[in-house]
This record gives C-alpha cells, sequence and structure tokens, in this order.
C-alpha cells in the first residue's frame, strides 16, 4: 500500500500490477473497438484467460466454466486472446 508519507525509495518500481482486476470498479467497456467473443466448442475451461485480465472482466461460474465476457469491463485489450492456448477466444471489430 502506498501511503503520502513514503518516500521514493519506499515505493514500488513503476509499471508493477499489484493485484488481478485492478480496474474492475471502472466500466472500460466504451474505450474498446475489438471485443473478444468466447467460442464454447473450443474452450477447455482450463481459466488461463482470467489471470491477465486486467479488468476482471471474464465471467465463470462456481465450477470455473468460463461463460464469457463482462463487456462493460473490458475494454478490449486482446490479453485473454493471447494467453487461450486453445484459440478459444476470438477479437472481433466492433
Amino acid at each position: 500500500m502506498i501511503t503520502d508519507n513514503m518516500g521514493a525509495k519506499d515505493l514500488p518500481i513503476g509499471g508493477n500490477i499489484l493485484e488481478d482486476g485492478n480496474s474492475e470498479l471502472f466500466n472500460t467497456g466504451e474505450w474498446r473497438n475489438k471485443k473478444p467473443v468466447h467460442l464454447d466448442d473450443k474452450c477447455k475451461h482450463c481459466m488461463l484467460c482470467v489471470m491477465p485480465c486486467p479488468d476482471n472482466a471474464i465471467i465463470h461460474d462456481e465450477y470455473d466454466k468460463m461463460l464469457g465476457f463482462d463487456y462493460n469491463k473490458c475494454k478490449g485489450c486482446g490479453v485473454c486472446a493471447k494467453v487461450c492456448p486453445f484459440k478459444a477466444i476470438e477479437m472481433k471489430d466492433e
């Protein structure tokens, strides 16, 4: 945690993402020009896409089955599609 009384040597190195879903409180979907599309027939529900999502925009159930995306939060960065080993997420133009 960063506080006002910290010196420069106490601050974390810039560019670190300290926790996943760091923008989950914001609706960043209006920034998007491409959106991820979940291809259920290719998905193995490995959930490798969940952790790198900076917006916590991937919807899954309590059994860790990928259900889709919260497009209000998804800004279309495409990280989920890049990390999917089964090519079960495609980026489509809006």
